[in-house]
């Protein structure tokens, strides 16, 4: 790269008011990172499955590229190591384009149980996961998961997940969601994590309330964060007021939204009911958009700053996050 290209660069991250460290991130995967095993075109494997299936009993960090493509499989993942998933992308700093996707079609009554419906069940703790789209086919009528994260320290990096009901269950553990779109309609992110969500976009393709936090014990260090991301519709849907922020699938869920924008499809209420004798915990802090006013919440305490990663994550977070998202 030249001197004078450089010189653009920072010229233009200065100018447009963009970190420079932001535009040298957002560079493209196009072939495997150096030990991955690799899938699709061009790959070793046909399928995911035969990759994870031949990492076999180690317990060595490992890597997975996959090529770009639409693969029908439904995966658990279940290494005893560190595993990572890299999707081919042209851009690695978002979703927006993203070339493999992983898809299935199954309802948890059909499957038996919430983490048998899943398109992706994640067992594995440090599993992180880069550019890839995960989707249950469902839709409307009963629960169908595309991801179940149920490990401890698992990170999402310009991932799509998509559903309609129960869309992510983010199950147990500590986990980290960067520049990734999460999509559904009912309690599509639900669970007992205590999981963060930093630079997504939360699209509600029908009405209904899009947490569901499982927090039940004063004790359960379970929180929801989302910050800095944009709640709206998905593309052609009006959806105006139809949509809340969570309601408790436990008595105690804790969830806040800090800097966010909150489009028309919150209702004025914002919050709603599910757990009898539920005392949840809501927060909203330094919100904007037209579904942020407050005046009219319901079951919403009240916080003077936003939550840091450290209470969310724990003190060690920086460790198994990667902070270049």
């Amino acid at each position: 790269m030249s001197f004078r290209f450089v010189s653009f660069l920072a010229f233009v991250a200065t100018a447009t008011c963009i970190p420079t460290s932001d535009i040298q991130r957002r560079t493209s995967r196009t072939s495997a990172p150096s030990g991955c095993l690799t899938v699709g075109t061009g790959g070793t494997y046909s399928t995911i499955g035969d990759a994870l299936t031949a990492l076999g009993s180690s317990t060595s960090a490992a890597c997975i590229y996959i090529a770009a493509g639409t693969y029908k499989e439904q995966l658990t993942i279940d290494y005893g190591g560190s595993l990572t998933l890299y999707g081919e992308t042209n851009d690695t700093g978002t979703y927006k384009n993203n070339a493999v996707t992983v898809t299935h079609t199954i309802s948890s009554s059909e499957a038996g149980s919430l983490d048998s419906s899943s398109t992706v069940n994640v067992v594995s703790n440090g599993f992180k996961m880069y550019n890839i789209n995960v989707v249950n086919g469902y839709g409307k009528g009963s629960q169908a998961v595309a991801l179940t994260a149920n490990a401890n320290e698992l990170g999402f990096y310009g991932c799509q997940f998509s559903g309609y009901q129960d869309t992510l269950y983010a199950k147990a553990g500590y986990q980290y969601y960067s520049n990734c779109m999460i999509e559904g309609a009912v309690d599509y992110i639900f669970g007992d994590a205590s999981a963060w969500f930093g630079e997504c976009d939360i699209v509600s393709n029908g009405g209904g309330s899009i947490t569901a936090n499982s927090r039940e014990d004063s004790s359960d260090a379970s929180w929801y964060c989302f910050e800095n991301c944009n709640v709206t519709a998905a593309s052609g849907i009006s959806l105006a007021g139809e949509v809340y922020l969570g309601r408790p699938w436990r008595a105690l869920a804790r969830v806040i939204y800090q800097k966010c924008v909150l489009s028309d499809v919150i209702n004025a209420a914002g919050w709603d009911t599910l757990a009898d004798g539920a005392k949840p915990l809501y927060y909203e802090y330094n919100n904007s958009g037209a579904g942020s006013d407050t005046s009219h919440r319901l079951y919403e305490s009240s916080i003077t700053a936003a939550v840091a990663k450290t209470t969310v994550l724990g003190s060690s977070w920086g460790d198994w996050v990667d902070r270049t998202y």
